[in-house]
């Protein structure tokens, strides 16, 4: 924190007069199911974001990215978004929020401090757009709510920044707990936080640096027409819904698709099983169950969902050696996380077993070329106003 406030002063002669933090964060399972009102599992972990502001006397915006030596520039009187400006759009894009829902920004000094660049993903330009809001709220002393600092947000996504506003993105950087999973539901815009307490084991994100190229275009899958085929099958179960499991029933809806939706269609329903089981395991603390719902998962993502590569297949296979051979329970579990279509996946595997995992991380570089960054985790809590 002392270093934060140091880099600040440097580089605008004055102390912060807030200073906000925010976790980075990865989806274990569900983030390509919250179109059709599914859930998503996630999780905030000590990846931290830093934003340090001090208020300035006219309407200037200056933004200085530590990490990248990167300057910026803008006026909250006219921010538009500039393909150039790249990460310093994230934190407009929440000012522009803030003011169209009638909070109103003035000018600000501000300094953004992250190990972790948002090119590598795990949630690090939305840990910037959560923190900027807290930020805002503070800095000007807004009797925001919650509510009001995530509709903040959603407008400036949609609006400035001209793309979709993902819950689950935002929930975690915001409601998460130390020590938790978060389970997201979509059809009610709710949290719950599950506890991670599984003693000797670690958690590793791995960025394998496979450059992304989409095969299929996600948004395809994403209309009015499948959202209502999904909803047909959609059944209420002790208080809770789940999908029909009837093979005959499912085929019969689906037969109005490509095999290629179908597929994928397939995928979100698997998806909420692994999510539902998942959570049991985490409740009662069987590592065995969530273990196994990660590895269905990330099958379900290379085989239905389309969306792996043969880079992050090679690393989860590497993973899933690490078992115990007379009972064939899973001692360790990986699948792929985030956009997909290559770059991230995540690991959670004895701690005893983390060097032999790294070794295999090494031979992957010599395979394939890429060089892959690992990064051990630790579930960590959501954002907080750390001066201000």
């Amino acid at each position: 924190m002392k270093r934060v406030i140091d880099i600040h002063k440097k580089e605008y002669d004055k102390k912060p007069d807030v200073l906000v933090s925010a976790p980075g964060r990865f989806h274990l399972i569900g983030e390509h199911t919250w179109y059709f009102k599914d859930k998503t599992l996630s999780m905030a972990v000590d990846m931290p974001v830093f934003i340090a502001a001090s208020a300035r006397q006219d309407s200037s915006l200056r933004f200085y990215f530590h990490q990248l030596n990167e300057r910026k520039r803008g006026n909250v009187s006219t921010l538009k978004f500039r393909k150039e400006d790249r990460w310093a759009n994230a934190v407009k894009a929440v000012i522009a929020g803030f003011n169209s829902c009638g909070f109103e920004c003035r000018g600000m000094n501000i300094t953004i401090f992250s190990e972790i660049l948002p090119s590598a993903g795990f949630g690090i330009t939305t840990a910037v757009k959560v923190a900027t809001a807290l930020v805002c709220k503070t800095l000007f002393k807004h009797p925001c709510s919650d509510a009001q600092i995530l509709q903040a947000i959603e407008r400036g996504n949609k609006f400035f920044l001209n793309t979709g506003n993902y819950v689950a993105d935002l929930y975690a950087a915001f409601y998460a707990q130390p020590g938790t999973c978060l389970l997201i539901d979509h059809s009610k815009n709710t949290s719950t936080p599950l506890p991670f307490n599984f003693d000797g084991y670690s958690i590793l994100l791995t960025d394998a640096r496979v450059p992304r190229v989409s095969v299929w275009d996600e948004e395809t899958l994403r209309c009015p027409e499948n959202f209502l085929l999904m909803a047909e099958l959609k059944l209420q179960k002790k208080g809770f819904w789940v999908y029909n499991d009837d093979e005959d029933e499912i085929n019969d809806i689906f037969s109005v698709v490509t095999e290629d939706t179908r597929r994928r269609l397939l995928c979100v329903m698997k998806e909420h099983d692994c999510i539902m089981e998942a959570a049991e395991g985490l409740r009662g603390g069987d590592f065995f169950s969530f273990a196994r719902a990660v590895n269905k998962s990330h099958e379900s993502m290379r085989d239905l969902y389309n969306i792996s590569c043969p880079e992050i297949d090679w690393l989860v296979k590497r993973v899933l050696e690490f078992e115990i051979t007379t009972s064939r329970k899973p001692t360790a579990c990986s699948r792929i996380t985030g956009k997909g279509f290559g770059r991230c996946l995540y690991t959670v595997l004895k701690t005893s077993d983390v060097e032999e995992f790294k070794k295999k991380i090494a031979e992957y570089e010599r395979i394939f070329g890429f060089h892959p960054v690992c990064y051990e985790v630790k579930p960590a809590g959501g954002a907080s106003v750390l001066i201000g």
